[in-house]
C-alpha cells in the first residue's frame, strides 16, 4: 500500500464528469502526442498494454489511432470507490515482459497516487507510461498525460455514469 493517504470517494471536494466524447477526444490527443515517438521503425510502438479496467477504453482508441495490433492487459488491483487497498498484480502481460516493456505503451485512464504505475514499472521498467488524466501525487510516475486535475477531484468516467438531474453547485453544502 502506498504511504500516501487515499481519500474515499465521499471525501472528494470536486466532481469532474467525463463524457464519452471527451474520453475519445482525450485518448486521440494522447495518441497524437505519441505518434511517431516510439523506439521502432518510423517511430512505431511494439504494442499497447491496458491497465485494467480503466485503461481498456483509452488503450483501444490508442491502438486504433497508432495502428498497433498487439494489445495486452496488465491487471492490477489497487482501490475501489470506497478506499485504497493493497496494490497487487492479478495478471501480467505476456510478450512485453520479454523486453522489460521496451517499445510498449502502458495506458491507464488516470494516475491518482502513482501506485499502479509504480508497481507496473517494477515489471516493465522500459515501457512508456501514459494516461489521460493525472493528479499531482501520481504525475511523476507518468511519462505522458493530457490533463492534470487537483488531488481532491473525483473523475467520473462515462462507464460509471447515468444521465440524471445535477444539483447546481451553489446549492450544494460542502
Amino acid at each position: 500500500m502506498s504511504d500516501q493517504t487515499f481519500q474515499s470517494k465521499d471525501s472528494y471536494r470536486k466532481d469532474f464528469p467525463v463524457s464519452w466524447d471527451e474520453m475519445h477526444r482525450n485518448a486521440r490527443a494522447l495518441a497524437w502526442r505519441l505518434l511517431g515517438k516510439g523506439p521502432g521503425e518510423n517511430g512505431s510502438w511494439e504494442g499497447v498494454i491496458a491497465i485494467t479496467r480503466g485503461g481498456m477504453v483509452p488503450a483501444c482508441i490508442m491502438a486504433r489511432e497508432l495502428e498497433i495490433l498487439l494489445i495486452e492487459t496488465f491487471c492490477i488491483s489497487s482501490y475501489d470507490v470506497k478506499d485504497q487497498s493493497e496494490t497487487k498484480v492479478l495478471k501480467m502481460p505476456g510478450q512485453a515482459l520479454e523486453k522489460d516493456g521496451e517499445g510498449w505503451l502502458v495506458i491507464d485512464d488516470l494516475v491518482d497516487t502513482g501506485t499502479t504505475f509504480k508497481l507496473a514499472r517494477e515489471h516493465l521498467p522500459k515501457a512508456h507510461y501514459a494516461s489521460l488524466y493525472a493528479k499531482p501525487k501520481g504525475a511523476e510516475q507518468t511519462d505522458t498525460f493530457i490533463m492534470e486535475v487537483s488531488q481532491d477531484t473525483w473523475i467520473h468516467f462515462p462507464w460509471d455514469l447515468e444521465i440524471q438531474y445535477a444539483e447546481p453547485m451553489a446549492r450544494r453544502e460542502d
